[in-house]
């Protein structure tokens, strides 16, 4: 039987069970660092498919499972797949069988769908008489708010067991994130940067305060920040190429607690997205000198708090171009795009690109490819379970496919 109607054949007997799992974690998301639950059903599956694994890493939810070649030693570099597990803090309002148990969390991002396809792929990998590659599962906890891939890198994961993970070291990386805009069927990548860095910020705008009624004998800091903020977006139109993209964008303002009071003090608190190191280190340094001389030509003053953020996702360009074939072979060249552009969301997948050869990729779960499925991190989402054997096929062949 040739290899990729066995793989087809498996996903089939397996897709129902497989499914049951989605739904099962759908029922019952966890944040960022408490996956517990997902961590458990993780180990359940890979302890029921006898697949060797190393758990309690990344924070104390992270798993790590090891499936060897039949036909290599443990010397040869793994390829490694990776799933996130985690959930968001939004209140589901799908009105699903399976909806949230858990009050104001929810799968809104569709890591069930992932970590279901990550666990598909163990049972058609583990199926399979012959296996040309060392393969490496990597259950990673806290995508959203923790960057559980970087404590993953941090404890050696990628060096495998001689460092602090499981079996050969990690040679290169694949991952996937279902997409609602993308049409049911097809998959988009792009070689280079495909999604940006992430960095946030809080300022803390320092005035005097005073009566509405007497501005003259305070510091508006609500004046000052306001200027900040417009001050702010010539970042974007002034200090950067308008052919490099970054965003600058005011998420937060606090300031206040009624009309006729001059407040102390304001918050802003913000993101900064670019898709360089240049643009990442030009974007602060604006960001700093702007807020501090616009407060003190208001006669105030600014405490900045950076909270340096993700990495950019870059994607390898061999690897890339090995997906891209792959792909094409798998569903075909017509449902596989290039993305035109990157994607100024984050993600931590980036911190493995940054260690071994990578490629993140996009799986389309809009089933009119229109644009009318519900958006991720909204609170109507749900990953489509259509787009998991497709996942499944994906994630195994590029764990079987020579490189």
């Amino acid at each position: 039987m040739a290899l990729s109607q066995s793989v087809k054949d498996t996903i089939r007997n397996e897709l129902d069970e497989v499914v049951a799992i989605r739904h099962d974690l759908h029922k019952n998301p966890e944040l960022s660092f408490h996956e517990e639950r997902t961590s458990k059903v993780v180990q359940r599956e890979l302890d029921r498919l006898g697949i060797a694994y190393k758990a309690n890493m990344a924070g104390g939810t992270g798993v790590v499972a090891f499936i060897p070649s039949t036909e290599v030693g443990e010397d040869v570099p793994s390829v490694a797949l990776r799933a996130d597990m985690d959930a968001l803090p939004i209140t589901e309002q799908t009105g699903l069988a399976y909806s949230s148990t858990r009050d104001g969390v929810m799968h809104a991002c569709g890591h069930d769908g992932h970590t279901s396809i990550l666990l598909g792929a163990a049972r058609v990998l583990n199926a399979l008489e012959t296996r040309p590659n060392n393969v490496t599962l990597v259950f990673q906890p806290a995508e959203e708010s923790g960057g559980g891939g970087q404590r993953f890198c941090a404890e050696g994961m990628l060096d495998g067991s001689a460092g602090g993970g499981l079996g050969s070291r990690v040679g290169r990386i694949f991952g996937l994130h279902g997409w609602p805009s993308l049409r049911l069927g097809t998959v988009r990548t792009k070689p280079g940067p495909l999604m940006a860095s992430t960095d946030e910020f809080l300022i803390t705008v320092r005035g005097k305060g005073g009566h509405a009624a007497r501005p003259h004998l305070t510091r508006d800091p609500i004046v000052a920040a306001s200027a900040i903020v417009m001050s702010l977006q010539t970042i974007v139109s002034r200090s950067t190429s308008p052919v490099d993209s970054v965003v600058c964008t005011i998420g937060r303002i606090e300031g206040g607690t009624v009309d006729n009071v001059i407040p102390e003090a304001v918050e802003l608190e913000g993101t900064i997205r670019a898709l360089t190191p240049q643009m990442r280190k030009l974007a602060e340094e604006r960001l700093r000198e702007i807020a501090e001389n616009v407060a003190k030509a208001h006669g105030c003053t600014v405490d900045i708090r950076w909270n340096v953020g993700y990495p950019v996702v870059h994607n390898d360009r061999a690897m890339t171009e090995k997906f891209f074939d792959l792909a094409g072979r798998v569903m075909g060249a017509d449902n596989v795009t290039l993305a035109e552009a990157p994607v100024m969301g984050g993600e931590d997948f980036a911190y493995y690109a940054e260690h071994v050869p990578a490629c993140f990729f996009f799986l389309g779960l809009c089933p009119k490819g229109d644009g009318s499925y519900p958006e991720i991190h909204t609170p109507r989402f749900d990953f489509n379970d259509k787009a998991i054997p497709l996942g499944m096929e994906l994630m195994t062949r590029l764990a079987i496919e020579p490189f």
